[in-house]
């Protein structure tokens, strides 16, 4: 079979499920009054071919923004309301069971008001200045000199159709307020072209670090001009680290910034670009701590086998919305938080600054970090 025909069926499918489920558990329902039924089986019906051709049109070669905002709402709501149908569907089986009449108009009652609710949190949580999150991190090579360097980090900011221009303003000001030593945007910093997002990403120039600012490139800058993007945040003064480090000193001792690109880079085409840990730690002696960033999680077990002593990346979103942590667990090794890989490294995996695609996060609250480094002596 045509492999285009493969993933038109794998399409379908998928379609079907997403909005079959939902449309059984509530359209389906033998109380709902026929009209009704006609009404919502329309309604799920339109949805399910407006949402592809939305994101297609969005997301394509089109890049129309008002069709991504359409198709990356409708994808996450229905994503929701699947989810919440399969449990739905769970407690009408167990009410069925137990002999309660009128099971599936309960469920089906009982979904429609837990989808209101949680749509309605996740987009107030998608749009809020990120909560701060602090954590002190013990890295036993750390000179004493460095001791207590304070690290703020932000990431996938994704900057794209919905213009969250004075949400940038916001967090520029409250990672300002942190009073950094060092800050990072570890990735996935924009949708789209750098003529259409500049005015989203300029409030960037504007964060303070007193040893550096850096940034590095995460799948979604492969999906358009990650170059440019790598040159633009030049001009805004980041140091880019681009398969390359950069050295902090302070009360006489050094630690390295090391970065390296997504994974994905390495078949987008562009020459020089996919990760390269050893020319990014070309020249750094062995006994220098480094932080590494790697915007994927899954980056760690190079970071492991090199030893570096601590990667911060991103990519995970925490899941964005529940309950699609359950998947990105299939591919990566965390979803969040501090943890250790091998006998020296630790890595950081961020909830994000951001979201992408649908303005929700259900159970997946976004976060600036602040990491004090420590030598633990």
């Amino acid at each position: 079979m045509p492999r285009i025909l493969v993933r038109v069926a794998a399409l379908i499918a998928v379609l079907a499920l997403l909005f079959g489920v939902p449309w059984w558990t509530i359209v389906g329902s033998p109380e709902l009054p026929a009209a009704l039924e006609v009404l919502g089986t329309i309604v799920f019906a339109v949805a399910a071919l407006a949402v592809p051709a939305c994101m297609v049109l969005g997301h394509g070669p089109w890049q129309r923004d008002l069709a991504a905002k359409i198709g990356d709402l409708s994808l996450g709501l229905i994503w929701l309301l699947f989810s919440l149908s399969v449990l739905g569907n769970v407690l009408r089986l167990v009410l069925a069971v137990s002999g309660v009449d009128g099971a599936a108009g309960i469920v089906s009652g009982v979904v429609l008001v837990a989808f209101a609710a949680l749509a309605a949190y996740g987009m107030v949580e998608a749009r809020r200045v990120p909560r701060l999150k602090e954590l002190d991190v013990v890295l036993p090579r750390l000179g004493a000199g460095l001791d207590g360097l304070r690290f703020a980090i932000i990431t996938d900011t994704h900057f794209g159709p919905l213009n969250r221009t004075k949400w940038s303003e916001k967090v520029v000001e409250v990672v300002n307020e942190l009073d950094a030593d060092v800050v990072a945007h570890a990735g996935d910093l924009a949708d789209g072209s750098v003529t259409k997002r500049q005015e989203q990403v300029a409030p960037l120039g504007k964060v303070r670090a007193k040893l550096g600012k850096f940034y590095i490139t995460g799948n979604h800058e492969y999906f358009g001009e990650a170059q440019a993007w790598l040159d633009h945040m030049r001009d805004l003064g980041w140091d880019t680290l681009h398969n390359r480090h950069a050295k902090v000193r302070q009360g006489g001792d050094t630690l390295v910034f090391a970065g390296i690109d997504d994974p994905t880079g390495a078949a987008s085409g562009l020459p020089g670009h996919g990760p390269d840990l050893p020319a990014a730690l070309d020249g750094v002696a062995s006994d220098t701590p480094v932080v590494l960033l790697a915007h994927q999680p899954k980056q760690v077990k190079q970071a492991a086998e090199a030893g570096i002593d601590l990667q911060i990346s991103g990519h995970t979103h925490g899941g964005q919305i529940w309950p699609f942590h359950l998947l990105v667990r299939l591919d990566q090794p965390v979803l969040a938080g501090l943890s250790r890989h091998g006998e020296r490294t630790q890595l950081y995996t961020s909830r994000g600054t951001g979201f992408w695609g649908p303005p929700l996060r259900v159970f997946a609250p976004s976060e600036i970090t602040l990491l004090t480094l420590r030598n633990g002596k």
